[in-house]
């Protein structure tokens, strides 16, 4: 009886520790991460998580050690660039936010979204940023001009398309370097170029990567010079990959993407093993400035990313 007693005292003893430790763990990667007045999304169309493991990419690879990683994340279906950047940025998926292919508009749609925000469109994270934190300051700059009717333009400050990706980062650090805004967005579409021009997994293709990488590395080196690296996450993923030239298909090939996150709060040298959504990625910019997120989001913040398993 008495050894029965003592192994149920030492059992619990070990449940309020470990749940202690995860409370910690909680606390102290909320913590962290309100030390961040910036956040970075590097968006690469078409960047299969195959092309970072088998390209030169340096930089993605020195983040991945600096942060936490998965090259197991999933866009949507469809695997096209309208539905996966909107999830992206709407926190939740093609069934509730209505854009279902690369022909939706505001005004042509086969399903209407289940809610629609202030915007006009199924709340964004660029509307939810500025009505909740009415001081920030959003950027966007995209080389795709198809990515610019996903979002609520009067939500963001300033909205380029460069055409390019060379002018396009150039033109996104330029404004870093100036404004140093609280969110900015750059995306990137060479790499889905050379994917349906050469196909994936061609040395072009390869190739195209790299290119992404340096460029991103040309942020990265902004931001340190800028000395607001300690206080900016910055995240670099895909809407989709590709299978030969064509994306669209229910493959792995062509949902599986990259999610590479590093920044204050972020834990180090860690695989995610939690799974991934791209809507997880709207959330996730909320958890980190505390905002409040839509109830017709379906995402979540990736906690795991912060030491923690369990969502906020």
């Amino acid at each position: 009886m008495k050894r029965i007693q003592l192994n149920l005292i030492l059992k619990n003893i070990s449940c309020f520790c470990l749940t202690a430790a995860l409370s910690m763990a909680i606390a102290s990667g909320s913590a962290k991460a309100a030390e961040a007045k910036h956040f970075i999304i590097i968006g690469v169309d078409g960047m299969s998580p195959n092309g970072v493991e088998k390209a030169e990419t340096p930089v993605m690879h020195e983040l991945m050690k600096e942060g936490a990683y998965t090259l197991h994340a999933r866009g949507v279906m469809p695997t096209s660039s309208s539905p996966n950047w909107a999830s992206m940025i709407m926190g939740a998926g093609p069934e509730q936010h209505g854009i279902t292919s690369n022909d939706w508009e505001t005004n042509k749609f086969e399903i209407p979204p289940i809610a629609v925000g202030a915007g006009g469109i199924f709340p964004t994270i660029f509307l939810v940023l500025h009505e909740q934190m009415p001081s920030s300051e959003s950027a966007v700059f995209h080389d795709w001009d198809g990515f610019g009717r996903l979002f609520e333009r009067n939500a963001v400050k300033v909205v380029e398309n460069p055409k390019g990706p060379t002018n396009t980062m150039s033109a996104a650090v330029a404004y870093w370097e100036a404004h140093k805004p609280t969110f900015l967005f750059v995306h990137m579409d060479h790499v889905d170029g050379a994917g349906h021009h050469f196909g994936h997994g061609t040395p072009e293709y390869y190739a195209a990567v790299t290119v992404a990488d340096r460029l991103i590395g040309d942020m990265v080196s902004a931001v340190k010079k800028s000395g607001n690296w300690d206080e900016t996450i910055l995240l670099v993923t895909a809407d989709h990959g590709g299978k030969g030239k064509k994306h669209g298909g229910a493959t792995l090939e062509e949902i599986e993407i990259p999610w590479i996150i590093r920044g204050p709060g972020v834990v180090t040298n860690h695989e995610i093993k939690t799974p991934v959504n791209t809507y997880d990625t709207a959330c996730t910019v909320a958890y980190v400035f505390h905002l409040t997120q839509p109830s017709c989001w379906i995402g979540k913040p990736v906690v795991e990313a912060f030491g923690s398993q369990t969502s906020k």
